[in-house]
């Protein structure tokens, strides 16, 4: 069955970086795009980055672009987003997706505050 389990959240001060990482497994991992999303409390579930299945292509939210960035590892089945220059205004849950597959995982949550 497809697992996708985000880690590496937690609490930084803005202007502080984390690394997030969502290790897959259940599907061809390599065969997909994927792309992380983020969901603040009241709002709805947003895209913040994507990448190609080879990991040749990206793109980003303008809300983070600059700052944030994907990357994939297909050897090792897991999806990455390095996030730099954190505000509080990215505090959200955060989640990877595999493009075409109906599946959340259970997202990591991110918190920027002093």
């Amino acid at each position: 069955q497809v697992q996708l389990v985000e880690s590496g959240g937690g609490l930084v001060q803005p202007g502080g970086s984390l690394r997030l990482s969502c290790a897959a497994s259940g599907f061809t991992f390599s065969s997909y795009a994927m792309s992380w999303h983020r969901q603040a409390p009241g709002k709805e579930r947003e895209l913040v980055a994507y990448i190609t299945s080879a990991g040749g292509s990206t793109n980003y939210a303008d809300s983070v672009k600059g700052r944030f960035t994907i990357s994939r590892d297909n050897a090792e089945n897991t999806l990455y987003l390095q996030m730099d220059s954190l505000k509080p205004e990215d505090t959200a849950v955060y989640y990877c997706y595999a493009r075409g597959i109906p599946f959340w995982g259970q997202g990591t949550q991110v918190t920027v505050s002093s």
